[in-house]
């Protein structure tokens, strides 16, 4: 038994680590091609959710979102996608067991994450095909557009739309009807699932506006993957833990080029991808509890923004000097270094928090 625990320990650190070997082959293509394309911003957001003017915003990120790519979230799809399917195909023309054992494809454990990612990401990169994209007809009609992407409205309607197949799927083919909370046990909720998984999935986008600073998100989902790496190695979802490694892998390869000063941005590509991913993740490992904790950077950012909304619509005076909250920090003049290593600092030990509750749990 502890023979067969420490291969499938080595065959999810491998695939990691070839998780970030390929998606770092393919980062130079990928980006000859944002580039040579110009698939950036071509004008400047200037209003906020509730139509005020973004000072703070303008003054730290205007020449920087016009100049660099979006769109940099297809990396991990296209990653993960490729390992999978190689080692899948691979798998069945050979008799070698340790190419066998690479193999981590599975309905049980990674087919619905998979599926998540890839049509969460075809989200997200339709809002960024539409900001990125400018045109004006022929000077009789007179008529221009500059994109702007999806609404905000629209956004979250296509998530809660891919929570709601979650759901029903989680409900109604793997029988999910209870939830695990740590030091007190499986709670039966029933048909309530389906509405937790579609809050849980709207929420978890929801701290996807933590996507403001160059490698702040990076690093972020990097801690948060790994942490559910560990989760699902410690009750034997090895195949799931392989899949998680992959998507840290991939991250930690996009984040090597998104280092301030950043090459490329993940954009909604990435952000609805892994969110919708990550809510996946964490009801297959009955780990929705301390997704919160292991998740904390994103709770923090929702929060500021809600929070700063609800003061200007009641107090009529903001929290914040700006938000989300690394924006207040910017506005602050805290080097934009310092504000996402120390957010890095903190998503880590949340997520060795979150694991260390539900492994105890």
């Amino acid at each position: 038994m502890n023979g067969i625990v420490l291969n499938d320990v080595i065959k999810v650190f491998s695939l990691g680590f070839l998780g970030v070997l390929t998606a770092f082959l393919l980062t130079p293509s990928l980006t000859s091609f944002l580039y040579r394309n110009k698939l950036w911003k071509k004008e400047v957001k200037e209003k906020s959710i509730d139509g005020k003017s973004l000072p703070v915003f303008q003054k730290f990120h205007s020449e920087k979102e016009i100049n660099t790519p979006r769109m940099g979230g297809i990396l991990f799809g296209v990653t993960i996608v490729f390992l999978a399917f190689f080692f899948y195909f691979v798998s069945n023309l050979t008799d070698i067991s340790w190419i066998k054992k690479l193999n981590f494809l599975s309905r049980e454990q990674t087919w619905l994450p998979l599926f998540a990612l890839v049509t969460a990401s075809l989200v997200g990169l339709l809002d960024d095909l539409l900001q990125v994209t400018s045109f004006s007809t022929n000077r009789f009609i007179k008529f221009k557009y500059v994109g702007s992407g999806l609404s905000l409205r629209y956004r979250l309607i296509l998530v809660s739309f891919i929570g709601l197949i979650g759901g029903l799927w989680f409900y109604y083919k793997l029988d999910g009807a209870m939830i695990h909370l740590p030091m007190i046990g499986d709670v039966f909720i029933g048909i309530w699932y389906i509405p937790l998984f579609i809050i849980v999935m709207a929420a978890t986008y929801s701290g996807g506006v933590i996507d403001g600073l160059d490698g702040l998100a990076g690093g972020a989902f990097a801690s948060i993957f790994g942490a559910y790496t560990i989760i699902a190695l410690a009750q034997q979802q090895f195949d799931l833990a392989a899949f998680c490694a992959v998507l840290m892998g991939s991250i930690l390869a996009f984040l090597w080029f998104n280092i301030p000063p950043a090459r490329f941005y993940m954009g909604e590509t990435g952000i609805i991808g892994l969110c919708a991913t990550l809510t996946v993740v964490a009801f297959l490992t009955n780990a929705v509890a301390v997704l919160p904790i292991i998740g904390i950077l994103l709770v923090i950012e929702s929060s500021s923004v809600i929070l700063q909304l609800l003061s200007k619509k009641i107090f009529k005076k903001k929290i914040f000097l700006a938000s989300p909250i690394h924006h207040h920090f910017e506005a602050k003049n805290w080097p934009h270094y310092k504000i996402t290593m120390r957010f890095w600092v903190v998503g880590l030990i949340a997520a060795i928090l979150g694991v260390t509750i539900k492994l105890l749990g």
